[in-house]
């Protein structure tokens, strides 16, 4: 049975963050899910959790200075301490948010770093981070995007998060599957997710071109559903899209495709 959750960071973005909550429930989602919680206290977020009986199915890693561009330092050579004081970061907002699977975004790689030293790196980060997490319960998932959206970013195929995971050498990393990036680069779509369900633990919505909620392009989301469905998917799919119109007017796709 799909189970969508509502991606905070994009939908109901007119509101103030913490009043998000309330209308993602008011809409009828059951889970929730957003970039980053580490402008607020945890406690903060957990009481909005409870309040509206959301769960909270993913957040990111912290990604570096996120206003000035930066998406991600997980391939940067110079700032594994940072990285890694970032798990612990990551870990204590999990611990009171409930929260059991991890995003880990790999970055842009720096002007002055080769590709095979921002992927060994890359590699050990991830396998520090996972080997972390697993002592708390909580999976760590990498996740592909386009590099139309973010030039430069080094992860940017389905395959070569595989090589990554591989490459981890643990049994706690997994695939965050983004069906609107991966349509942009690689396209494909039903028959890559077939081909790594055991790895995809998440999945991410929006249709192309344009980023907007299903029905508005491309991608035929009737048949997306039917078919992860039919292929097992028991995890979250996230909401990940700019509302065209307003979330709220927006929100009639979910009907369209029998949501």
């Amino acid at each position: 049975m799909t189970k969508l959750a509502a991606n905070l960071t994009m939908l109901f973005n007119e509101l103030p963050f913490l009043e998000r909550f309330e209308a993602a429930a008011n809409a009828g989602f059951r889970g929730v899910e957003f970039l980053f919680p580490y402008a607020f206290e945890a406690e903060q977020i957990a009481e909005q959790l409870q309040q509206h009986q959301l769960e909270l199915v993913l957040h990111n890693l912290p990604a570096g200075n996120w206003e000035a561009g930066e998406r991600g330092i997980a391939c940067h050579p110079g700032r594994v301490a940072e990285f890694k004081e970032g798990v612990d970061t990551a870990i204590a907002y999990a611990r009171i948010l409930g929260v059991k699977q991890l995003n880990c975004l790999a970055g842009i790689v720096p002007a002055d770093v080769t590709p095979e030293l921002a992927h060994s790196t890359l590699v050990a980060n991830l396998a520090y981070a996972a080997g972390k997490l697993k002592a708390e319960g909580i999976s760590l998932l990498i996740e592909a995007i386009n590099t139309f959206d973010i030039p430069g970013f080094f992860l940017s195929h389905t395959r070569q998060a595989v090589e990554l995971i591989r490459a981890t050498g643990s049994d706690n990393v997994f695939v965050q599957y983004d069906i609107y990036h991966m349509q942009r680069m690689e396209g494909e779509l039903l028959n890559t997710i077939k081909a790594n369900l055991p790895l995809i633990r998440h999945v991410q919505l929006a249709d192309n071109p344009g980023r907007f909620e299903p029905g508005t392009g491309e991608i035929n989301y009737h048949t997306i559903f039917a078919q992860l469905d039919a292929m097992a998917y028991t995890g979250w799919i996230g909401c990940e899209y700019k509302p065209k119109a307003g979330t709220l007017e927006g929100l009639g796709w979910r009907a369209a495709h029998g949501l």
